[in-house]
Protein backbone atom coordinates (compact mmCIF):
# COMPACT_ATOMS: atom_id res chain seq x y z
CA UNK A 1 0.00 0.00 0.00
CA UNK A 2 2.79 2.40 0.92
CA UNK A 3 4.58 1.66 -2.34
CA UNK A 4 1.36 2.27 -4.26
CA UNK A 5 0.80 5.59 -2.49
CA UNK A 6 4.31 6.77 -3.25
CA UNK A 7 3.89 5.74 -6.88
CA UNK A 8 0.56 7.58 -7.05
CA UNK A 9 2.02 10.75 -5.54
CA UNK A 10 4.95 10.59 -7.90
CA UNK A 11 2.62 10.20 -10.89
CA UNK A 12 0.46 13.07 -9.63
CA UNK A 13 3.51 15.33 -9.38
CA UNK A 14 4.67 14.32 -12.85
CA UNK A 15 1.27 15.08 -14.37
CA UNK A 16 0.85 18.35 -12.48
CA UNK A 17 4.35 19.66 -13.22
CA UNK A 18 4.48 22.17 -16.03
CA UNK A 19 7.07 24.57 -17.39
CA UNK A 20 6.29 28.21 -16.70
CA UNK A 21 5.94 29.94 -20.05
CA UNK A 22 7.89 33.03 -18.98
CA UNK A 23 10.37 31.93 -16.32
CA UNK A 24 11.16 28.59 -17.97
CA UNK A 25 11.17 26.79 -14.61
CA UNK A 26 9.15 23.63 -13.93
CA UNK A 27 6.38 24.13 -11.37
CA UNK A 28 3.96 21.92 -9.49
CA UNK A 29 0.44 23.26 -10.13
CA UNK A 30 -2.42 21.11 -8.87
CA UNK A 31 -5.11 23.80 -8.98
CA UNK A 32 -6.83 25.51 -11.91
CA UNK A 33 -5.81 29.15 -11.86
CA UNK A 34 -9.45 30.26 -12.13
CA UNK A 35 -10.22 28.42 -8.88
CA UNK A 36 -7.53 30.37 -7.04
CA UNK A 37 -8.68 33.61 -8.66
CA UNK A 38 -12.24 33.10 -7.46
CA UNK A 39 -11.11 32.36 -3.92
CA UNK A 40 -8.72 35.31 -4.01
CA UNK A 41 -11.50 37.68 -5.07
CA UNK A 42 -13.60 36.62 -2.08
CA UNK A 43 -10.67 37.13 0.28
CA UNK A 44 -9.78 40.47 -1.34
CA UNK A 45 -13.30 41.86 -1.00
CA UNK A 46 -13.41 40.75 2.64
CA UNK A 47 -10.07 42.40 3.38
CA UNK A 48 -11.06 45.71 1.78
CA UNK A 49 -14.35 45.78 3.72
CA UNK A 50 -12.47 45.45 7.01
CA UNK A 51 -9.75 48.05 6.35
CA UNK A 52 -9.54 51.74 5.51
CA UNK A 53 -9.09 52.02 1.75
CA UNK A 54 -7.89 55.43 0.58
CA UNK A 55 -9.58 56.88 -2.48
CA UNK A 56 -7.48 57.81 -5.47
CA UNK A 57 -9.78 60.72 -6.24
CA UNK A 58 -8.88 62.56 -3.03
CA UNK A 59 -5.58 61.02 -1.94
CA UNK A 60 -2.47 61.58 -4.07
CA UNK A 61 -0.69 58.50 -2.72
CA UNK A 62 -3.66 56.28 -3.58
CA UNK A 63 -3.75 57.83 -7.04
CA UNK A 64 -0.04 57.07 -7.40
CA UNK A 65 -0.55 53.42 -6.44
CA UNK A 66 -3.28 53.09 -9.07
CA UNK A 67 -1.18 54.87 -11.69
CA UNK A 68 1.88 52.70 -11.07
CA UNK A 69 -0.23 49.55 -11.00
CA UNK A 70 -1.97 50.32 -14.27
CA UNK A 71 1.33 51.06 -16.00
CA UNK A 72 2.87 47.80 -14.80
CA UNK A 73 -0.27 45.84 -15.75
CA UNK A 74 -0.12 47.30 -19.26
CA UNK A 75 3.59 46.50 -19.54
CA UNK A 76 2.97 42.91 -18.47
CA UNK A 77 0.01 42.52 -20.81
CA UNK A 78 2.04 43.88 -23.74
CA UNK A 79 5.00 41.63 -22.87
CA UNK A 80 2.89 38.49 -22.67
CA UNK A 81 1.00 39.38 -25.84
CA UNK A 82 4.19 39.96 -27.81
CA UNK A 83 5.39 36.52 -26.75
CA UNK A 84 2.10 34.91 -27.77
CA UNK A 85 1.24 34.19 -24.13
CA UNK A 86 -1.79 36.42 -23.63
CA UNK A 87 -3.84 33.42 -22.44
CA UNK A 88 -1.57 33.19 -19.39
CA UNK A 89 -3.36 36.29 -18.06
CA UNK A 90 -6.88 34.96 -18.58
CA UNK A 91 -9.15 36.04 -15.73
CA UNK A 92 -6.95 38.93 -14.65
CA UNK A 93 -9.05 41.93 -13.66
CA UNK A 94 -6.55 44.29 -12.14
CA UNK A 95 -7.31 46.24 -8.98
CA UNK A 96 -4.93 48.46 -7.03
CA UNK A 97 -5.73 49.82 -3.59
CA UNK A 98 -3.85 51.75 -0.93
CA UNK A 99 -4.79 50.76 2.63
CA UNK A 100 -4.06 52.89 5.68
CA UNK A 101 -1.75 50.86 7.91
CA UNK A 102 1.61 51.30 9.61
CA UNK A 103 2.68 47.92 8.27
CA UNK A 104 5.49 47.99 5.71
CA UNK A 105 3.90 45.66 3.23
CA UNK A 106 2.37 45.06 -0.21
CA UNK A 107 0.92 41.98 -1.90
CA UNK A 108 -0.80 40.71 -5.03
CA UNK A 109 -3.32 37.87 -5.15
CA UNK A 110 -4.12 35.65 -8.15
CA UNK A 111 -6.16 37.56 -10.71
CA UNK A 112 -4.30 40.83 -10.15
CA UNK A 113 -5.75 41.97 -6.81
CA UNK A 114 -3.13 44.30 -5.31
CA UNK A 115 -2.86 46.14 -2.00
CA UNK A 116 -0.16 48.55 -0.85
CA UNK A 117 0.03 49.65 2.78
CA UNK A 118 0.74 53.31 3.59
CA UNK A 119 3.56 52.19 5.90
CA UNK A 120 5.54 51.06 2.85
CA UNK A 121 5.57 54.53 1.26
CA UNK A 122 7.92 55.92 3.89
CA UNK A 123 10.56 53.49 2.65
CA UNK A 124 9.84 53.51 -1.09
CA UNK A 125 10.03 57.34 -0.97
CA UNK A 126 9.46 57.73 -4.70
CA UNK A 127 7.29 56.39 -7.50
CA UNK A 128 10.02 54.35 -9.19
CA UNK A 129 10.86 52.45 -5.99
CA UNK A 130 7.15 51.79 -5.48
CA UNK A 131 7.03 50.40 -9.02
CA UNK A 132 9.90 48.03 -8.20
CA UNK A 133 8.01 46.69 -5.17
CA UNK A 134 4.71 46.36 -7.03
CA UNK A 135 6.46 44.70 -9.97
CA UNK A 136 8.01 42.21 -7.54
CA UNK A 137 4.70 41.35 -5.87
CA UNK A 138 2.76 41.19 -9.14
CA UNK A 139 5.38 38.81 -10.56
CA UNK A 140 4.63 36.39 -7.72
CA UNK A 141 1.04 36.27 -8.99
CA UNK A 142 1.58 36.10 -12.76
CA UNK A 143 4.38 33.55 -12.31
CA UNK A 144 1.90 31.32 -10.41
CA UNK A 145 4.05 31.18 -7.30
CA UNK A 146 0.97 30.97 -5.08
CA UNK A 147 -0.37 27.98 -7.00
CA UNK A 148 3.01 26.33 -6.66
CA UNK A 149 3.18 26.90 -2.90
CA UNK A 150 -0.37 25.80 -2.19
CA UNK A 151 0.09 22.71 -4.38
CA UNK A 152 3.20 21.68 -2.48
CA UNK A 153 1.39 21.97 0.85
CA UNK A 154 -1.72 20.19 -0.42
CA UNK A 155 0.36 17.30 -1.73
CA UNK A 156 2.35 17.06 1.49
CA UNK A 157 -0.86 16.92 3.52
CA UNK A 158 -2.50 14.40 1.21
CA UNK A 159 -5.34 16.78 0.36
CA UNK A 160 -7.80 15.40 -2.18
CA UNK A 161 -7.76 17.65 -5.23
CA UNK A 162 -11.16 17.56 -6.87
CA UNK A 163 -13.17 20.42 -8.36
CA UNK A 164 -13.55 23.55 -6.27
CA UNK A 165 -12.20 22.26 -2.98
CA UNK A 166 -12.32 25.69 -1.34
CA UNK A 167 -15.74 25.38 0.24
CA UNK A 168 -17.17 26.02 3.67
CA UNK A 169 -17.16 22.27 4.23
CA UNK A 170 -13.47 21.80 3.48
CA UNK A 171 -11.74 23.58 6.34
CA UNK A 172 -8.41 21.91 5.63
CA UNK A 173 -8.33 23.30 2.09
CA UNK A 174 -9.40 26.76 3.22
CA UNK A 175 -6.74 26.79 5.92
CA UNK A 176 -4.05 26.00 3.36
CA UNK A 177 -5.33 28.75 1.04
CA UNK A 178 -5.40 31.28 3.87
CA UNK A 179 -1.92 30.36 5.06
CA UNK A 180 -0.58 31.05 1.57
CA UNK A 181 -2.66 34.03 0.47
CA UNK A 182 -4.60 35.63 3.31
CA UNK A 183 -3.29 39.12 4.19
CA UNK A 184 -4.99 38.81 7.59
CA UNK A 185 -3.05 35.69 8.59
CA UNK A 186 -0.25 35.98 11.11
CA UNK A 187 3.11 36.57 9.42
CA UNK A 188 4.60 33.69 11.36
CA UNK A 189 2.05 31.40 9.71
CA UNK A 190 2.40 32.64 6.16
CA UNK A 191 4.32 30.24 3.97
CA UNK A 192 7.50 31.88 2.69
CA UNK A 193 8.42 32.04 -0.95
CA UNK A 194 11.30 29.86 -2.04
CA UNK A 195 14.64 31.26 -3.15
CA UNK A 196 13.75 30.46 -6.76
CA UNK A 197 10.46 32.32 -6.45
CA UNK A 198 12.10 35.34 -4.84
CA UNK A 199 14.77 35.43 -7.54
CA UNK A 200 12.12 35.27 -10.26
CA UNK A 201 10.09 38.04 -8.59
CA UNK A 202 13.19 40.23 -8.35
CA UNK A 203 14.18 39.46 -11.94
CA UNK A 204 10.89 39.92 -13.76
CA UNK A 205 9.56 42.53 -11.35
CA UNK A 206 12.58 44.68 -12.18
CA UNK A 207 12.00 44.16 -15.92
CA UNK A 208 8.28 44.93 -15.67
CA UNK A 209 8.92 48.13 -13.71
CA UNK A 210 11.43 49.19 -16.38
CA UNK A 211 9.00 48.33 -19.18
CA UNK A 212 6.44 50.54 -17.44
CA UNK A 213 8.86 53.47 -17.64
CA UNK A 214 10.35 53.42 -14.15
CA UNK A 215 14.08 53.55 -13.47
CA UNK A 216 15.07 50.06 -12.25
CA UNK A 217 18.15 51.50 -10.53
CA UNK A 218 15.84 52.58 -7.70
CA UNK A 219 15.66 48.91 -6.63
CA UNK A 220 19.06 48.88 -4.93
CA UNK A 221 18.61 51.95 -2.67
CA UNK A 222 15.09 50.74 -1.83
CA UNK A 223 16.36 47.39 -0.54
CA UNK A 224 19.14 49.18 1.32
CA UNK A 225 16.50 51.30 3.05
CA UNK A 226 14.52 48.15 3.87
CA UNK A 227 17.60 46.57 5.42
CA UNK A 228 18.25 49.73 7.45
CA UNK A 229 14.63 49.75 8.68
CA UNK A 230 15.07 46.18 9.82
CA UNK A 231 18.35 46.69 11.66
CA UNK A 232 17.26 49.94 13.28
CA UNK A 233 14.16 48.58 14.98
CA UNK A 234 15.43 45.11 15.84
CA UNK A 235 12.27 43.70 14.29
CA UNK A 236 11.99 43.37 10.51
CA UNK A 237 9.14 45.14 8.72
CA UNK A 238 6.23 42.89 7.70
CA UNK A 239 7.49 42.94 4.12
CA UNK A 240 10.79 41.39 5.15
CA UNK A 241 9.17 38.66 7.22
CA UNK A 242 8.45 36.62 4.11
CA UNK A 243 11.01 38.25 1.79
CA UNK A 244 14.66 37.49 2.49
CA UNK A 245 16.76 40.63 2.30
CA UNK A 246 20.50 40.29 2.28
CA UNK A 247 23.64 41.18 0.36
CA UNK A 248 22.92 38.42 -2.15
CA UNK A 249 19.67 40.09 -3.18
CA UNK A 250 21.38 43.40 -3.90
CA UNK A 251 24.23 41.62 -5.68
CA UNK A 252 21.74 39.82 -7.90
CA UNK A 253 19.81 43.00 -8.59
CA UNK A 254 23.00 44.64 -9.79
CA UNK A 255 23.65 41.62 -12.02
CA UNK A 256 20.13 41.92 -13.46
CA UNK A 257 20.35 45.68 -13.97
CA UNK A 258 21.78 45.67 -17.55
CA UNK A 259 18.84 43.57 -18.77
CA UNK A 260 16.28 45.77 -17.01
CA UNK A 261 17.90 48.95 -18.31
CA UNK A 262 17.56 47.51 -21.80
CA UNK A 263 13.77 47.67 -21.32
CA UNK A 264 13.81 51.09 -19.66
CA UNK A 265 12.36 54.06 -21.51
CA UNK A 266 11.54 56.96 -19.19
CA UNK A 267 7.90 57.95 -19.08
CA UNK A 268 7.14 60.64 -21.62
CA UNK A 269 10.18 59.94 -23.78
Amino acid sequence: MKRFLLSFLGLSMFIACSTNAVTGRKQLKLFPEETLQQQALTEYRSFLSQNKVLSGTVNKDAEMVTRVGNRIAKAITDYYTQKGLASELNGYKWEFNLVESKEVNAWCMPGGKVVVYTGLLGITQNEAALAVVMGHEITHAVAHHGNERISQVALAQGLEIAGNIFTSGNQKANNIFNNVFSPTAQVAVLLPNSRNQEYEADHFGLDFAAMAGYNPKEAVPFWQRMAAASSGSGKPPEFLSTHPSDENRITRLNELMPEALGYYKPIGK
